[in-house]
């Protein structure tokens, strides 16, 4: 199985769309899906995700958009009304613990005081558990860091997600064993940026995915409105 995960495209953060350009963008975006094989979307509830979803769906003649509730834009900030580092910003918490040099691949992230204090940290959990109820939904069992194949064959069987730099990095974080803070410092994702997993065919085999491609923006390049 294939998982394409796709950022929306730029949006109108006031009113939870596409701009014009991020109409484009999904647009391009779309047709550079045609060649990957898609059998079903995935969107996160929020317009500008799914609006780059829907884009996605008339190009590729696919019947339905499956709405996760939890793939949405993750929140950040204190939980108890003290000020963190850039208002607990993830990304910038990331940068700023790089440049100090703390190990952003440490496992106790969480206990750190920018995170301890952080929503993001719970909201990064939150998805985690999303991530690994759907991929069990699609017959990719949790089992420790791995995940054992319970699909009934070996068919090659693509899914996309459309959603948001936040929860895409924590659920990739969750796939692949890796610390939410190593994800936003090292996974920038481009407006319609796609990332690709690839998870082993065999039935009852157990592994690791595989990264088949990481950020690819090549198809916004130049795109203007």
């Amino acid at each position: 199985m294939r998982i394409v995960f796709v950022r929306h495209g730029e949006p109108n953060y006031e009113l939870d769309c596409l701009t014009p350009l991020g109409r484009v963008q999904a647009e391009a975006a779309a047709e550079r899906l045609r060649e990957e094989g898609i059998a079903e979307i995935y969107s996160s509830p929020l317009g500008r995700a799914l609006e780059t979803a829907q884009a996605a769906q008339k190009v590729l003649e696919l019947k339905d958009i499956h709405i996760m509730e939890d793939m949405r834009e993750m929140w950040w900030g204190s939980t108890d009304g003290e000020p963190l580092f850039s208002n607990g910003h993830p990304w910038d918490i990331a940068d700023e613990l790089a440049r100090q040099g703390w190990d952003l691949a440490r496992p106790d992230w969480p206990s750190h005081p920018l995170f301890a204090r952080n929503k993001a940290t719970a909201e990064a959990a939150k998805v985690a558990r999303c991530t690994d109820e759907w991929l069990a939904s699609l017959g990719y069992i949790r089992e420790g860091v791995y995940y054992r194949c319970a699909r009934p064959d070996d068919e090659q069987y693509t899914v996309a997600l459309f959603s948001h730099g936040g929860s895409s990095a924590a659920a990739l974080a969750r796939i692949f064993n890796l610390p939410f803070p190593y994800m936003c410092a090292t996974l920038h994702l481009p407006f319609t940026g796609i990332t690709i997993a690839r998870f082993d065919r065999e039935p009852g085999s157990i592994s690791l995915p595989r990264m088949e491609l990481v950020s690819d923006g090549r198809h916004i390049r130049g795109l203007s409105v």
